[in-house]
This record gives structure tokens, sequence and C-alpha cells, in this order.
């Protein structure tokens, strides 16, 4: 189930609420438009500032919007793993196909309290999990020998690997069999060419045929192909972190007349020259004129 290009949606905001009728949209953008898989209420999805009852309606319109047409892969981490094993048993009966569980964060556990968290979970709610590995935002890393360790339990089946290494991919497939998607666009490729099989992607939000035709292309083989489109988005990739994510992809999404511009606070609008930097690379790519 995990390979492909998996997109990890933005969550618009209007009058200080969800704007489902945005929301929708972007599903059904994506759907039209090669996605393999829908990742609600992540790291893209604003989800450290969303409540617990927002996440759960994003989970459910995803799963009706998506009726069973593409997967549905829901971001259901938390520090707590009370809150985490409610979350992902919500997603369960929503429907969903699996569960991204972010590493707990700011309270950093240790090799063996990460062990035990998603121990906990998977022991709770029988459904494909997706660890999630992203040291920049949480503190701490999950190492290859625990990732190893967790891949013995039958339902972690997976990991989005945000590291930024090509080693640890190559260190996570040397001890176990677990499925890796990369979790950095710029990375999809090299991850891909030493055994990833595909990426939960930000930039998929604006270019979701680009990164389902550079992940089928690494599976079929056709690595020419793939070689020749990781250099044609490499612009993409750097200009969508040029801050912290989601603020350049809900930017670009605005000026694609696709989002209202709006984040929750602690996040803001972005600094206007980066903004211009944006919109530059966007009219090259003719996403907008």
């Amino acid at each position: 189930m995990f390979k492909g290009s998996y997109v990890a949606l933005a969550t618009p905001f209007i009058d200080g609420k969800i704007d489902e009728k945005a929301f929708r949209k972007l599903i059904e953008f994506h759907i039209d438009n090669g996605t393999d898989g829908l990742v609600p209420c992540g790291c893209t999805g604003e989800a450290a500032t969303l409540t617990i009852q927002e996440q759960k309606r994003l989970i459910k319109i995803t799963v009706e919007m998506s009726d069973k047409r593409l997967p549905v892969v829901a971001g259901t981490g938390s520090n707590s793993t009370s809150e985490a094993v409610e979350l992902t048993g919500f997603a369960k009966k929503a429907g969903c196909d699996g569960a991204l569980i972010i590493t707990p964060y700011y309270n950093k556990p240790t090799p063996e309290g990460q062990y035990r968290h998603y121990a906990e979970i998977a022991k709770n709610v029988d459904i494909p999990i997706m660890l999630y590995n992203v040291p920049s935002r949480t503190g701490i890393s999950l190492l290859p020998a625990t990732v190893a360790r967790l891949s013995k339990i039958d339902n972690i089946t997976a990991i989005k690997e945000a590291a930024g290494s090509v080693q640890q991919v190559v260190d996570i497939l040397s001890l176990c069999d677990i499925t890796v998607m990369s979790g950095d666009d710029s990375m999809t490729l090299p991850f891909m060419s030493v055994g990833a099989t595909g990426v939960v992607s930000v930039i998929a939000n604006v270019v979701p045929d680009k990164i389902h035709d550079l992940t089928q292309a690494v599976i079929d083989g056709k690595c020419s192909v793939a070689r020749a489109i990781h250099y044609e988005i490499m612009d993409l990739c750097k200009v969508m972190f040029i801050e912290t994510n989601p603020l350049p992809v809900k930017t670009a999404l605005n000026m694609m007349g696709m989002i209202e511009k709006v984040w929750r606070l602690p996040l803001c609008e972005m600094e206007k020259d980066n903004e211009k930097k944006v919109r530059q690379v966007l009219e090259n790519h003719k996403l907008i004129s």
C-alpha cells in the first residue's frame, strides 16, 4: 500500500475555522491529478494547532471524499501516548487505511520510551502504522535499531523518514524489511535509489502530477525519466522550504487560487522577499500567470 506519491495535505482556514469547502476541493484536485495517497493532519496540515475535534473532522472528510478511490493515512501522532491512541482509534473507525504517527515531541523520550509509545498504540489499534521520524521538528530521532525493533510488531509496517540522510535509510533497510517513504521532497529520488518506495510529499500539494510521475518512474525502472523530473522540480523543492513548512506551500496554493492565505498563530505570513521568490518559481513552472 505505501508506495508512490502520498500528499501531506495542507489545511485551509477561513475566519478562524477550517475551510471545509476548500479542503474538499484540494482532495478532488489530488484525485484528478495522479496522487497515490492522502495524508491529512500532518505537519503540513498544521496539526499542532488543530483541536482533537478538528483533526477528527478533517479525517472524516478525507475518508468521505476519497470514497476508496485513494488510500487515506491520517496523522494521529501526539506527545501524549493516550491522545495518540484516541486519535488512531478514531482513524480506524472512520475507515482510514493507515495512521502516520510522529515521534513524541518536546518530552523527547529515550529509545525505550519511543518503543513503548508506538507499541502501546499498535496494541490498542489494529491499523497499519507508519512511523514518522522528523528530528528537525521533534528534537529526537528514531534510531535504525529502534525502527527494526518496532518493525517486528505486526501492524507497524512503514516509516516516513525525514532525517535527510541516505545513510539512515540504508541502515534501516539493512536491519529490517519495513517500508520506507521519503519525508523530504528533495530526497525522494536518492531515498528511492536505495530502497524507499515513495514519498509523503509537501510539494505534491502544488504539482501532484510531477511527484506521481517521479515516483512511478522509479518504480517502473525508468531512472533517466525520474532523474529528469528530480532536476526539473528542484527549485520547487527548495522554495517550498525557504521558510517553515507550510508557510510557502500555503502561499503557493493561495497564488494558485485554491485556498485563502491564512495560518494559525504562531505561524503567520511569509516575509515579502521570500513570497516574491515563491511567486517567481510558480511562474517559471507556469503554475500561475
